[in-house]
């Protein structure tokens, strides 16, 4: 009885060191599969920093200003200006569309109050 014991003890025994060095290397393959997202990461976001970077170099005014002349013909894109604005009951909506403009507050430039010296 007692060697049954030992027996069972002594599988017991190999049977945890098995799970226990099982989880060992199921642990260590998920720290590098950690390590390789962290850097897939990094490498995304220095991606990113260069996109937003490009962006901005191509969406510089100047630069959108020469295109816009040099393609005028095709595009007819014509600069902002402040009287190329109007208000909201100027346009023709489809439908009979109608908005309550009773407390809507005036932004453009037309009706603006002059400065007192």
């Amino acid at each position: 009885m007692r060697s049954l014991l030992y027996i069972m003890s002594g599988l017991m025994v190999m049977g945890l060191a098995y799970w226990a060095y099982h989880e060992n290397y199921e642990t260590q393959a998920s720290l590098r599969e950690v390590r390789d997202l962290h850097r897939q990461i990094g490498a995304s976001h220095q991606r990113l920093n260069v996109l937003e970077a490009e962006w901005a170099y191509l969406n510089r005014p100047d630069r959108l200003r020469d295109l816009a002349e040099l393609n005028f013909d095709r595009l007819r894109l014509l600069p902002l200006m402040p009287d190329g604005f109007g208000r909201i009951d100027q346009i023709a909506y489809p439908g009979g569309i109608v908005f309550d403009l009773t407390n809507s507050v005036e932004v453009s430039s037309d009706n603006a109050p002059e400065a007192s010296q």
